[in-house]
């Protein structure tokens, strides 16, 4: 590998791949576990692939400014795929690999997608079918040839024959590589990613190389992190924070990726990796935690017990001790035997030995979830960001966690509260803009350059962020109160029984709720007690069942009635759904993001009854199968009342 040119500063993503292969081209780069066993690409290897992947692209017509579709799940050839558009001045376009064809239509016309790069034959499906009435998707190349045998679509190649056809390429033209790279500026758009959606079409966020490798570098520098850590990557590639984690970061740091089987060898996978540096967002953690509880609930007696026990040690000091603050030589004692018996055990069970630096982002998660991986040992963090913000506006100090707070600006970064209570905020890691929308861009961004965040939020009196809902989303009671649902329904999710909740209330004297039962916990849950049902409905609409979650929903306004201003949003009345909640059903984005206007607007009649006094309320819905048809489902829906708690006015410290 020669040495990068002295005149070209790594300030672009390929160029700094080009650095980590010139320094230490045999060290592990990204490694794919396949059939059972892990491939591994050293970066030299990585280099060598991106050239001849960019040489096969600029064979077929791709040039500086084309943009680059890149779908299916985290393998190293489709972050390679990243890089070779990127090499050639082009924008790396990562979209849902869950989407069906339909969805995907809005991201092919909008980022006018001539290229593509996919992973395998469902990938290819989706985009021949929207050829069909999208002909400027011109070239689909794929990496997995299994069951593409015998197609012959016009622009069809696979990625072994585009990289043959980019080595004889560079051959024929043996600086074009390198005066590419060359050519390449740190203020250039690298990715384009889709916003979730949550209201109106989803835009595409232009975000520059000098962007996310500032955010890379500010979090690098944060938590440490060397060449040295590793990381599994397994969430969507066009989602922001793998972006920032799995691949900014890991250009800046220059530590190992790790890509599992499938997605239902993660758990196995994480075991076998025993990652240091870990991320994902609360829905995983939340499902982590319901499998342990799950296989709590058919432990031994005695095993019970013990769990319980050192439970009870681990929530009274394991936090503090993590923070390295003062704690007991007794409390230190009990947890350090509860390190031996419970926590140690408990994160190799969770393939989570190892981890020095674990982070959540996406959404807010709860706090005795939080609380709950403190206290075993496992430093999990909050970040705050958003698409718009490379993921990074403010990172937890260790030391100092706070569970109901995201931390403090991270560095290089300005945040601001508006007067209206939005959060606002500065620096590198803004957008560039909105993709063909200058309206949005400027809506968004204002004349001192501070990005809009749509979030509401408070700094405490040490200077962390508190982040209380979406902006557009708190409301108030009529009687004036505040009313935030996403805090209350991420209070509700904690539960291992609930696995989605929706809050409605603004405007109204009371709050309802709708609640989506976990199947596997309730359903394991309901096998012990030898209730019989039949599927999801029948188990919803059990009694024993909606008095479960009755008994969850009146704990969590146990905990409301001691919050001030919120004890006035303790739930009144609660119903549970027929169906899940699903991404499908434009219910929920990509990210799992409720659709809260979209739920009031779809289950109105759900709604209506619950704010009538009604005990049932028929409903019909129509649903969306994975292979595209469309069904509806029917039920009568329970609705059940809730026990409210006086406010309890907290004693002054």
């Amino acid at each position: 590998m020669s040495a990068p040119s002295a005149k070209a500063a790594a300030d672009t993503f390929p160029r700094l791949l080009l650095k980590h292969a010139y320094e230490r081209p045999d060290a592990p780069a990204l490694r794919e576990k396949y059939l059972g066993i892990w491939q591994t690409w050293s970066w030299a290897e990585t280099a060598a692939e991106v050239r001849a992947m960019a040489s096969g692209l600029a064979a077929l017509g791709f040039k500086r400014g084309d943009n680059l579709a890149i779908i299916g799940d985290n393998r190293p050839r489709l972050y390679m795929a990243f890089a070779a558009a990127q090499s050639l001045g082009g924008v790396a376009v990562p979209m849902y690999q869950d989407a069906v064809a339909v969805e995907m239509m809005h991201v092919l016309d909008d980022a006018d997608i001539r290229f593509a790069i996919v992973e395998d034959q469902e990938q290819v499906d989706k985009l021949l079918e929207a050829r069909e009435s999208r002909p400027q998707i011109e070239h689909i190349i794929f990496e997995d040839p299994r069951g593409l045998r015998s197609y012959n679509a016009p622009g069809l190649t696979s990625l072994e024959a585009l990289r043959s056809a980019g080595a004889a390429f560079d051959k024929a033209n043996p600086q074009r590589y390198d005066q590419e790279v060359a050519l390449g500026n740190a203020t250039d758009v690298s990715v384009m990613l889709y916003t979730s959606g949550t209201t109106g079409k989803p835009k595409g966020v232009c975000q520059s190389h000098q962007a996310f490798i500032t955010a890379a570098q500010g979090g690098v520098q944060f938590d440490k992190l060397v060449a040295t850590d590793n990381v599994l990557s397994y969430l969507p590639m066009a989602w922001v924070g793998d972006h920032l984690f799995s691949y900014a970061q890991f250009l800046v740091a220059g530590f190992t990726v790790n890509c599992p089987e499938s997605a239902e060898t993660v758990m196995t996978d994480l075991r076998e990796i025993g990652p240091t540096y870990y991320f994902a967002p609360p829905r995983v953690f939340e499902s982590l935690l319901t499998s342990l509880s799950i296989r709590m609930e058919d432990a031994s007696s005695i095993k019970q017990r013990l769990y319980n026990a050192f439970m009870k040690v681990a929530q009274r000091c394991g936090s503090d001790i993590l923070n390295g603050q003062a704690v007991s030589s007794k409390d230190r004692l009990l947890y350090a035997l509860g390190n031996v018996f419970l926590y140690g055990p408990l994160k190799n069970t969770l393939g989570m030995s190892r981890i020095r630096v674990a982070y959540t982002a996406g959404a807010a998660i709860g706090p005795d979830l939080f609380r709950f991986y403190r206290s075993i040992g496992i430093n999990l963090k909050q970040l705050y960001g958003s698409t718009e913000t490379c993921a990074y506006v403010c990172l937890q100090p260790d030391g100092e966690i706070k569970f109901d707070s995201v931390g403090k600006a991270a560095p290089g970064v300005e945040v601001k509260i508006a007067d209206n209570g939005e959060v606002l905020v500065r620096g590198a890691m803004v957008l560039k803009e909105y993709y063909k929308r200058p309206d949005a861009t400027a809506e968004s961004i204002d004349s001192a350059g501070y990005f809009h965040t749509g979030d509401a939020g408070v700094f405490d009196s040490d200077g962390h962020l508190k982040i209380i809902d979406r902006a557009k989303d708190v409301g108030h009671l009529s009687s004036g109160e505040m009313f935030a649902p996403n805090y209350i329904e991420n209070k509700l999710k904690f539960f291992s029984h609930i696995k989605e909740a929706v809050c409605f209330g603004h405007d109204r004297d009371h709050v309802v709720a709708f609640i989506n039962i976990d199947l596997t916990a309730v359903g394991n849950w309901a096998e012990r007690r030898n209730i019989v049902y039949s599927g999801y409905i029948d188990l919803a609409g059990k009694d024993e069942v909606v008095a479960l979650i009755k008994d969850c929903v009146e704990k969590v306004n146990a905990e409301l009635a001691s919050e001030g201003e919120l004890a006035s949003s303790q739930i009144e009345r609660f119903l549970i759904l027929h169906k899940e909640l699903d991404p499908d059903d434009d219910e929920l984005t990509r990210t799992r993001k409720v659709r809260r206007g979209f739920i009031a607007e779809k289950y109105e009649p759900l709604l209506g009854a619950l704010y009538s006094g009604k005990t049932v309320q028929h409903i019909e819905t129509q649903v969306k199968f994975e292979d595209g048809r469309t069904g509806s489902i029917s039920a009568d829906v329970k609705i059940a009342d809730a026990k409210r708690l006086p406010a309890v006015r907290k004693a002054a410290a």
